[in-house]
This record gives structure tokens, sequence and C-alpha cells, in this order.
């Protein structure tokens, strides 16, 4: 079975935690994604920002974007999958914690996402279905 290393989408970005959420917005939408890493000056991994984040905990409690940093919206140590961990354990991270993107590491450091298109490709069709019934209840 395929590892995260082989199926995760590689040169992913981050958002540093100083660094605006309005800058992590426009960064979201310059690459095209719904998602960031945030990450510290250490460049480990704090947490995830997803547009969802800014449009619930930021515009909607009348925050400024511009004055909100990212890092304020890390909550506890984020969700992820070890870089040669298989789709197997991508699949029951994935559903334990009802996500749909998963920061791929190694060691302390961010080499990729996997998300659960990704895992879809690799996985038998019942394990597919199963994976979005899960994160989608």
């Amino acid at each position: 079975m395929a590892t995260a290393r082989e199926i995760m989408t590689s040169g992913t970005e981050c958002v540093g935690e100083k660094e605006s959420v309005l800058d992590a917005a426009r960064k979201m939408t310059d690459l095209g994604v719904g998602a960031l890493p945030i990450c510290g000056a250490d460049n480990r991994l704090k947490g995830m920002l997803t547009d969802r984040d800014i449009v619930t905990k930021v515009l909607g409690t009348g925050k400024d974007p511009a004055d909100c940093p990212a890092g304020e919206l890390a909550q506890g140590e984020a969700v992820t999958i070890g870089a040669d961990d298989p789709a197997e354990e991508i699949l029951r991270t994935m559903t334990a914690h009802k996500v749909r993107r998963l920061p791929v590491i190694d060691g302390h450091t961010l080499v990729g996402m996997v998300a659960t298109a990704d895992v879809a490709r690799s996985l038998p069709d019942p394990q597919v279905g199963d994976l979005l019934e899960a994160i989608s209840a």
C-alpha cells in the first residue's frame, strides 16, 4: 500500500504564526488552496488555518484580519501524518479526527499535504466510501 510520501502534494507552503490572517488569505488565494499549515519561527508546525477558520473565527467575530496573527488560530497540536505512514493510517487518522487534509511531516519537518482526494486515489473503492462517510458525518 502507498505511503503518505508517495501520495502527498509536496512543496506545501506555510503561513508564519506572526503573519496576519489577511496575508494568509492572500496566500491561499494565490495558491488556490483552502488551508495552510501555520509554522513557527523554528519552522515547526503549530497548527492549520482554513478558509472556514478565517470566516468563523475572524470575520464572523468582528476581528480585523490585518491585525490578527495566524498563530492566534492555531489550536493545540495539529493532527499530522508521518511521511512513511501507510494509506491505511492516513485513513484512520482522517476518520478519527474528521479532517480532510493532513500535513505530512518527516521528523519535525513539513514535507507536504495529503488530502482526501489523494487518499481516495490510492485506496480500494470500499475504503474510499468509508472515509468519505466518516469525515462527512
